[in-house]
């Protein structure tokens, strides 16, 4: 089996030990690399290639936020799982929308972060439905006019079929899910979010739910 490779980037050092312990007893892990800032993340990328990593929102000279959408711009970027200590926060929802993969606070059991890891690693988004609602709710505001406007206008170009699935997503389900509630495969559930993804210029499932949510399409589905 090959290991998951993992660089931490957090600047209290103590955070860094606790996770490197943590995850250092799972055999399928390997942390790679440690940086206490985000300044130093991708040449640490470069030369470590992680397939995750764990980022600390808050730093003292480069953030997290910046380093996260510098990371996702990449065409190798490694997968992002947001540090950090509030459920709601206006910096963990811009780091979802730049294209982390999830976000998982510092106080979260040792297992529960390196299955977190493990989720990612093989594409599954680290956020749950609960959580997911928080942040929409959060993020809701002055703009919010504005983002709905250029929300719908990216979404215009999705087939009904692929509006569906992008809805679906919004809502948290599962491939598996889906394709039982909209009668196809899982394969063909695959296909559609993978032409989501490519239509929308998007990078992961959580940009599709915060995306389907901002163009107003799940409110749509709450209708009688």
């Amino acid at each position: 089996m090959t290991a998951i490779r993992v660089l931490l980037v957090d600047d209290d050092p103590l955070v860094r030990a606790g996770l490197s312990f943590m995850m250092g007893g799972a055999d399928d892990i390997e942390i790679v690399g440690e940086a206490a800032d985000g300044g130093e993340v991708e040449a640490l990328v470069d030369r470590t290639r992680p397939d995750v990593v764990l980022m600390d929102l808050r730093m003292p000279a480069v953030d997290g936020l910046t380093a996260t959408e510098s990371l996702r711009r990449r065409e190798d970027a490694p997968q992002v799982v947001v540090l950090t200590t509030f459920h709601a926060d206006e910096q963990v929802l811009r780091a979802l929308r730049a294209g982390a993969a999830g976000f998982v606070l510092k106080d979260t059991p040792p297992a529960e972060i390196v299955a977190a890891v493990r989720r990612v690693a093989a594409g599954e988004p680290v956020l749950s439905p609960t959580v997911t609602r928080q942040l929409m709710a959060h993020a809701a505001g002055a703009a919010a006019d504005t983002r709905r406007t250029r929300a719908r206008e990216r979404v215009a170009g999705l087939n009904d079929r692929e509006r569906e699935v992008a809805v679906a997503v919004g809502r948290g389900l599962a491939n598996a899910d889906i394709a039982a509630e909209l009668y196809m495969s899982v394969a063909t559930v695959k296909t559609h979010v993978s032409r989501v993804l490519a239509k929308l210029g998007l990078n992961n499932r959580v940009q599709i739910a915060l995306l389907a949510h901002d163009a107003g399409l799940l409110e749509e589905t709450d209708r009688p």
